[in-house]
């Protein structure tokens, strides 16, 4: 009977490890194959003849400029919306939180952004930054400063925040529902007390609503990290990297190694160091998180 109900177990769990397997253990174990090659993504494929060791590792960690770019250019993009997104999506669930009318209606109208394509977004974008017939130059010159416009995009100083300023609008809208479900958790009693006891609104959100909220504050953090340092259809959309390599992005660049170059070892590699970055920001978010609320 023992037996019996191991192996009963064994197959329940069955379906859920061969799924597991075939999509993500056997493809990290190819692209951790592919990544010690050297392969054009055309030619039959053999590992003796295209090995070629960590050479592709050493290039990428030692060389490649332009990848380095990438991740600091992506980690500028991050820095904004743990900052702007984050702080816009947190005043906009404070104001919903509280007994207003329409309060429905805004929450619909706020997670719009999120739900729309990338690719719609980024298009309709960049129309409006266009340096010649875009709507943000004409509003620009119909106020009354016409010295401030330029072509957004095209332009290195503006081309990297006209894109993280997009990529904090439409992403607002997550953290916003998060944000709004963590506010809604706190009893309405201990603000009552609060208020008993003298304290002021700026008083109940600093010793009542942030401490209750850290793990929020932590989870939409982790959340905005990992989404905003995979950011890739905005980036694709509006400026494909461009100008140059100024709005570049990890992702871009692996794309680019892979399609652009037929460097599908180096595309590899690329995505091990990437994957292996987010992993170690995860693992420190995570400890960080633990010692807050220990604290």
């Amino acid at each position: 009977m023992r037996t019996k109900s191991t192996i009963e177990n064994y197959l329940f769990v069955l379906p859920a490890v061969l799924i597991f397997s075939i999509f993500y253990i056997y493809p990290f174990y190819k692209v951790f194959t592919l990544a010690l090659c050297q392969w054009d993504g055309i030619a039959q494929f053999s590992f003796a003849k295209s090995f070629i060791g960590l050479r592709n590792f050493k290039e990428l960690l030692m060389q490649d400029r332009v990848w380095w770019q990438a991740m600091t250019q992506a980690g500028y993009i991050t820095l904004i919306a743990l900052t702007f997104q984050n702080a816009l999506a947190l005043a906009l669930a404070l104001a919903c939180d509280r007994d207003i009318k329409g309060a429905n209606i805004y929450r619909v109208i706020f997670y719009i952004p999120p739900v729309l394509s990338g690719v719609v977004v980024g298009l309709v974008w960049r129309w409006i930054y266009d340096g010649n017939y875009g709507l943000l130059n004409y509003w620009l010159q119909n106020i009354g400063l016409s010295h401030l416009i330029t072509d957004w995009l095209s332009n290195p100083k503006t081309a990297l925040t006209s894109v993280a300023v997009i990529h904090c609008w439409k992403g607002f809208g997550w953290g916003f529902i998060i944000f709004l479900a963590g506010l809604q958790t706190i009893p309405r009693q201990l603000y009552e007390a609060a208020k008993v006891d003298g304290a002021n609104s700026w008083q109940m959100f600093k010793k009542v609503t942030i401490p209750l909220m850290v793990p929020v504050f932590i989870l939409v953090s982790i959340l905005t990290i990992l989404g905003t340092m995979q950011v890739f259809v905005l980036i694709l959309s509006m400026t494909g990297g461009g100008p140059g390599y100024h709005t570049e992005v990890p992702v871009t660049r692996i794309l680019a190694s892979m399609v652009g170059s037929s460097r599908f070892g180096y595309a590899c590699s690329q995505s091990i160091i990437f994957g292996a970055i987010l992993m170690a920001v995860s693992f420190i978010q995570i400890r960080l998180s633990k010692y807050m609320r220990q604290a």
